[in-house]
């Protein structure tokens, strides 16, 4: 598939802001600007982009830990992604989420989460919805190599596959989990364990290569579209940087060579190569696009400095929404319900075993 070369430096866009944004909090953590840790896409951006720019506007992207690269490569401004980072107001959370649970649902990101595998379940019932509401819409999961060996991606292959929903389960095999290698824990080709539940399997050798990726997701996705249900997409790629940053494990578990190899193999380097030889910029404009980037990263930190934090009386705000159905209020109060369990009775109003059982309400513990 041919695409358009604004699609192309568009690509190169995402991927450097991706770089960029990730370097420059990276830099930030280490010197206490940002609480907590990052999870870096450094070396991955060719597989965040490629796969995100599969997805039409109003699709919906779960994402993982990596939660930056995610929302960038689907096309969130920098600025509010910085500033929930920080915990500031502006942030795409309000400063609630932080790095490990980012989302921008103005562009489709659902979230990500720091339990491996937790957003699968997400994009698979978000599939579900557009399925229900016949909205033409798909829903992405990215996921890890560690997550691979989740039985919540296998459940969600599952109903997904029976109810065939248009969603794309897509592994970001980038060799380790944490710093196990993948070999020793995974059995097989993950990309072949799509066809225990009907659907393709597709593996992207090159998951350095932006145009190899897209180019599988768009299939994936255009399958999915159609109605003819989910699909699972591997794609072997690279993170340059630690599974986290600041993170000190006293053994080094990638050695030298392995490193270098896949340095080699830098997308955005190889892509940049690669538009200049197809004639479609020039280095100069090369060098101007990532200048560009380089100042749209800077003013991401400037809007996250002028941020205010989040005032106390908002604390509660935006966790709670009204209830679809009649109140409590508008009824009554809710019928107690105890338990039948194991020969232990219902209980009363008031917290008192009924027929001598066992008293096992919030009363009777408190008591």
């Amino acid at each position: 598939m041919s695409l358009p070369p604004e699609t192309l430096l568009e690509m190169q866009r995402r991927m450097l802001r991706i770089r960029y944004f990730d370097e420059r909090a990276s830099k930030m953590v280490k010197r206490g600007h940002i609480p907590g840790t990052v999870h870096t896409s450094i070396g991955q951006e060719a597989q965040v982009v490629g796969a995100c720019m599969a997805l039409g506007e109003h699709d919906y992207m779960s994402g993982n830990h990596r939660s930056h690269g995610h929302p960038i490569g689907k096309g969130s401004p920098l600025g509010p992604l910085m500033a929930e980072l920080v915990g500031k107001s502006d942030g795409v959370c309000g400063g609630k989420g932080g790095s490990l649970h980012l989302a921008d649902f103005k562009v489709g990101s659902l979230g990500e989460s720091g339990i491996i595998g937790s957003s699968i379940p997400i994009a698979t019932g978000a599939a579900l919805s557009s399925k229900v509401l016949d909205n033409g819409k798909v829903a992405l999961a990215f996921f890890g190599d560690g997550g691979a060996n989740q039985g919540g991606l296998y459940e969600s292959m599952n109903i997904s596959g029976v109810w065939k929903l248009p969603v794309v389960f897509l592994c970001e095999n980038n060799q380790y989990a944490l710093s196990t290698p993948a070999h020793t824990v995974t059995s097989g080709v993950i990309a072949d364990r799509a066809a225990g539940f009907g659907m393709p399997g597709v593996r992207v050798e090159d998951g350095q290569d932006v145009e190899a990726v897209h180019a599988a997701v768009s299939e994936a996705v255009d399958r999915a579209r159609r109605g003819d249900g989910p699909s699972l997409v591997e794609v072997i790629t690279y993170r340059y940087n630690e599974h986290s940053e600041g993170l000190r494990l006293g053994v080094d578990y990638r050695n030298k060579e392995e490193k270098e190899a896949w340095l080699k193999r830098d997308p955005i380097v190889l892509f940049r190569a690669r538009l200049v030889e197809r004639g479609l910029a020039t280095e100069e404009e090369m060098d101007a696009l990532e200048a560009e980037v380089r100042q749209e990263v800077d003013d991401a930190v400037t809007f996250t400095d002028e941020s205010p934090y989040p005032q106390p009386d908002r604390a509660f705000a935006d966790l709670y929404t009204e209830p679809f159905g009649p109140t409590h209020a508008e009824h009554g109060p809710a019928p107690h319900i105890g338990s039948t369990r194991h020969g232990v009775k219902d209980t009363d109003r008031d917290g008192a075993a009924s027929n001598g059982a066992v008293d096992t309400t919030t009363a009777g513990a408190a008591r």
